[in-house]
């Protein structure tokens, strides 16, 4: 027997799985991590905490090749996240099915 709430996650995602998987609030949340990663990373490199990295960082690293490389990271990271969000739903999905397929096999009159 599913609860209520299964009841609706069911319903909810049988009419939404495909919008789901092209929304793009997922990747936005996705894409801020991503950005927030970077800004730790910035903070970390700006603030001189470990001395022997920073001066590798400061003779070797370009700005430009840094950002670049945060931005390519966020929207890596946003692509993922947006695909593992889809993934972990529509498995939540599947097994509420199996289980009350399974239910309505051992009670048919029910």
């Amino acid at each position: 027997m599913l609860s209520p709430e299964e009841e609706q996650f069911l319903l909810y995602w049988k009419q939404n799985r495909e919008k789901q998987r092209k929304s793009i609030r997922p990747f936005l949340v996705g894409m801020s991590a991503g950005f927030a990663l970077g800004a730790a990373v910035m903070i970390v490199l700006s603030s001189g905490w470990y001395e022997r990295a920073n001066m590798e960082a400061n003779s070797r690293l370009s700005a430009i090749v840094f950002l670049l490389a945060i931005v390519v990271i966020s929207f890596f990271l946003a692509l993922f996240y947006r695909k593992f969000r889809w993934e972990m739903m529509e498995q939540r999905y599947l097994e509420l099915q199996a289980r009350k397929n399974k239910n309505k096999m051992q009670n048919p009159a029910g």
